[in-house]
């Protein structure tokens, strides 16, 4: 699962709050009667009964876990990690005898990026090894460098830090500032880029599953709100956090990934002054979790000819508070740092994974289930999301295995890019269904039935997001039925966002999200280096393999299309001029 404003350790915007309901949103007539559920949708407890024996007493999904991890990952896009991570699921979809397994390309993604070597140590005033992970896309050293470590932080507090750095305007304003107060300053320098954060005391439980209160708050229906005025870029964010979530919540993702993107590129003068400063490297450090966790993503940009920052270690947060101490004491550090990196130049296409089992008499109708298998590099991304791509392996090998006959054709697609923007499945979506910003649609887009995606973690289903699709409910409710013994119960009219089904659900296709117990996923294991398959639990995974199979077993016999809700509106033109 991706955040939309992420970097150097800012808390995730948008997967800090739910999507909620807009008042005032213009929709467009939907192309078709949309079938709403009746006993048809009664789900089938004989077919129930053999999914559940062949996920429970055969289970293979632990062992697709462990191939996607401990083999080959992590898998960051671009990676060589990604390609193999590719290349062995489309061999194993192959020996499942699925058809037109293969990788398709999305379109151009830029430079890979992968880090075979890292090693830190304090060494003045005392010596003690500095757990942490360099940032992706940033540069590496000419073999062990030591140098002498600076406080020159970017912004003042971490409170600062957390507001300004979602607004592009204050933040190149600072950025600019920065530049001139620095410069001449930090040539031959280690540099600290961050304030410290204070800790208290941990008052949760790192892991936890819903209860009944819980899963009954995330039902509720969300308060509904005027819809906020936007204009394509967005130029500012409002100041106040329950607006700017609100705006985050209703704009559609074309919007909100080309910000995430200019976000990016507006820290390229920043890493370009670093390098040219003669900066030996840079330390980091991150306001997610309770400490002892590294979270990790990128510096700098995968877009060719783009800056290439120097080395952009993210340190465990004690051990940039250890440092901060000692310079604000004025007792003198030293660092010692050898990081050993390489840009990938050779591949620059993204591509997903696809494969399928054909239908019989509606065979041109789709229904589609998938998960991104690409992650970020600090750990080997099981969580996130090699959890839900085995997942989806499991559920179509489940459903190949027990040879039950379909009426329509089973896809699976294990998208990439999906961390850099969602944009293995955009790329697809724009493919093969329709243009989101202009809602041109293709005469694939009134074949597909729907698309289900698995990425919240490694927990076990509670349920699914309809997102705002009423027509839904009673289906989703009929579904999960023989599911409620094993906690799958929740049925939510909220959306959800930062993942996948977005991607289908911004041109009108029905495209859900299930919902799972969060379990660590938030407090230790999502973007760090504790993103491995020890976070898993392997009932849990089966638990969800198992719904998975079910949920798109019955979307493909099912005598109508899933219903549809209107189709959204065209996306405003973009203006020609923005300064980012």
């Amino acid at each position: 699962m991706r955040v939309s404003i992420c970097g150097r350790g800012s808390v995730a915007l948008r997967a800090t709050f739910r999507w909620v309901t807009v008042v005032g949103m213009a929709l467009a007539a939907p192309p078709g009667i949309a079938v709403p559920a009746t006993a048809q949708d009664e789900a089938d407890l004989a077919v129930v009964h053999r999914i559940k024996a062949e996920a429970f007493r055969n289970s293979q999904v632990m062992d697709l876990l462990f191939r996607l991890t401990d083999e080959n990952g992590p898998r960051l896009t671009g990676s060589p990690g990604l390609r193999r991570a590719a290349d062995w699921s489309a061999r194993a979809l192959r020996g499942w005898d699925l058809k037109e397994a293969r990788l398709e390309r999305w379109g151009t993604f830029g430079r890979g990026w992968s880090c075979s070597r890292y090693r830190a140590a304090l060494v003045e005033p005392d010596r003690a090894p500095l757990i942490g992970v360099p940032k992706a896309w940033s540069g590496g050293t000419d073999g062990a460098v030591a140098a002498a470590v600076i406080s020159a932080p970017l912004f003042t507090s971490m409170e600062t830090k957390r507001e300004d750095d979602y607004d592009l305007a204050t933040l190149s304003a600072r950025i600019q500032t920065y530049i001139q107060e620095q410069k001449g300053k930090l040539r031959g320098a280690i540099v600290m880029l961050d304030p410290t954060r204070e800790f208290d005391p941990p008052t949760e439980p790192a892991a936890r599953r819903y209860d009944v209160s819980a899963l009954e708050e995330i039902a509720r229906a969300p308060e509904p709100f005027p819809a906020p005025v936007f204009e394509w870029p967005l130029t500012r964010l409002p100041e106040d956090p329950k607006k700017r979530a609100q705006l985050f919540a209703s704009i559609p993702d074309e919007v909100g990934e080309d910000y995430f993107v200019r976000w990016i590129r507006a820290h390229g003068p920043l890493y370009a002054f670093l390098r040219d400063e003669g900066v030996v490297a840079v330390l980091e450090t991150d306001l997610r979790g309770e400490g002892g966790v590294v979270f990790a993503q990128e510096a700098g940009s995968w877009e060719r000819g783009t800056p290439t920052p120097p080395p952009v270690i993210s340190l465990q947060p004690e051990s940039y508070a250890r440092l901060a101490r000692l310079i604000e004491k004025k007792v003198p550090v030293r660092v010692e740092l050898d990081v050993a990196v390489t840009f990938h130049d050779d591949a620059p296409e993204g591509f997903n994974v696809v494969a399928e089992i054909p239908g019989g008499r509606k065979k041109d109708e789709v229904v589609m289930l998938g998960a991104h298998l690409d992650s970020w590099h600090g750990g080997t991304g099981a969580t996130d999301d090699a959890a839900g791509c085995a997942i989806a392996l499991e559920a179509v090998r489940i459903l190949k295995a027990l040879d039950l006959k379909m009426d329509r054709t089973v896809r699976i697609a294990l998208w990439s890019g999906e961390e850099q923007g969602l944009f293995g499945s955009r790329g697809y979506v724009r493919t093969h269904f329709g243009n989101p910003v202009s809602m041109e649609l293709k005469p694939e887009h009134a074949r597909l039935s729907g698309y289900f995606n698995v990425d919240n973690g490694g927990g076990k289903i509670r349920g699914v997001y309809l997102q705002g699709n009423d027509m839904m409910r009673p289906i989703a409710d009929a579904w999960l039925l023989p599911f409620h013994d094993l906690g799958a119960t929740a049925i939510s009219i909220d959306s959800t966002g930062d993942t996948d089904h977005v991607s289908f659900d911004g041109v009108g296709l029905p495209g859900f999200q299930f919902i799972q117990d969060p379990l660590d996923y938030d407090s230790r294991t999502h973007h760090s280096n504790l993103d491995v398959s020890d976070h898993v639990v392997p009932g849990d995974l089966m638990q969800a393999s198992a719904i998975l199979a079910s949920f798109v077993y019955h979307a493909a016999v099912r005598p109508d299309l899933l219903p549809r809700k209107p189709l959204p509106m065209p996306t405003p033109k973009m203006k020609d001029s923005f300064p980012y």
